[in-house]
């Protein structure tokens, strides 16, 4: 389920109260016992610990910390030739949904341009598909990104296709590190 809002085209996390850009790392995250804290009931939607046995996690982080800034997991699908999100969100503080006094702007792009990196590394050219979390939540990646309208699997799957996810990777960028937690 993807449930984040694109809010700023930026190519680094801005401070929503100073404006300042912030730059940022992903770390790809393989302990259980690492992601037991991001769960339903502190405001991750999901129980982050229990994705990881059947997908690939990683976190958006300011650089140089584990200052996590938004989730996404994902799944290498041999069988669509796409990357499935199977989970994305941004942290409490910086979900539109849970507060109106954000932390930093832009990490729902980010965290597209992540799962866009892993479909180019999968050899999938950067398409990727997902189920967006609500209807408002479908037409605003249509909008923002030319997402397409699917809804086979779900009434709110998505796609975004290689020129597209492309797009995307060229506006956020990042420091992708070995570092693994």
């Amino acid at each position: 389920m993807i449930n984040v809002f694109i809010d700023e085209i930026t190519p680094c996390l801005s401070d929503a109260k100073t404006g300042e850009l912030v730059q940022t790392e992903v770390i790809q995250i393989t302990r259980k016992s690492f992601l037991k804290k991001y769960n339903k009931k502190n405001g991750w939607y999901t129980d982050w610990d229990k994705l990881i046995d059947d997908n690939e996690v990683y976190a958006l982080v300011v650089e140089g910390s584990v200052d996590i800034q938004g989730l996404v997991s994902i799944v290498k699908d041999e069988d669509a030739k796409a990357c499935y999100i199977s989970w994305m969100c941004a942290s409490p503080e910086n979900n539109h949904q849970i507060t109106e006094e954000l932390r930093y702007k832009g990490v729902g792009g980010h965290l597209f341009a992540i799962a866009a990196k892993k479909s180019i590394d999968f050899g999938f050219d950067g398409m990727m598909y997902g189920f967006a979390a609500n209807k408002i939540l479908l037409d605003h990646y249509v909008k923002k990104f030319n997402a397409e309208f699917v809804g086979i699997l779900h009434p709110f799957q998505f796609a975004i296709d290689e020129e597209n996810a492309k797009n995307i990777m060229e506006v956020y960028t990042y420091d992708w590190t070995d570092e693994k937690l």
